[in-house]
């Protein structure tokens, strides 16, 4: 069984930063991509940032500039770095990998609550 445990979520001031952790674990043999996903109240869950398999990175609009996706391969985690917060950032963000089991292999991270709030 392969799993997803994020971290890093929290309360922050407008203008503050936060680094989210997502750490896999399991039989996994390589990591074929990787992304943050977030969903606020009200909203449909929306991409973040991703590295896919060619490993380029993409952001959404609205974080560009201000967060940055990356990776340790050794210790098979992903990071998200959270400049210059904004109120409208608040949402549950969740962890995305594809990895190399036997197969490729979806897997979701349980979420982690960030709130940007005087």
């Amino acid at each position: 069984q392969v799993q997803l445990v994020e971290s890093g979520g929290g309360l922050v001031q407008p203008g503050g930063s936060l680094r989210l952790s997502c750490a896999a674990s399991g039989r996994i043999f390589s990591i074929n991509s990787m992304g943050w996903y977030r969903q606020a109240p009200g909203k449909e869950r929306e991409l973040v940032a991703k590295i896919p398999s060619g490993g380029s990175t993409n952001y959404a609009d609205s974080v560009k500039g201000r967060f940055t996706i990356s990776g340790d391969n050794a210790k098979k985690t992903v990071y998200l770095q959270m400049n210059s917060l904004k109120p409208e950032d608040t949402a549950v963000y969740y962890c995305r990998m594809v990895v190399l089991t036997p197969s490729y292999l979806e897997v979701w991270g349980q979420g982690t609550l960030v709130t940007v709030s005087s």
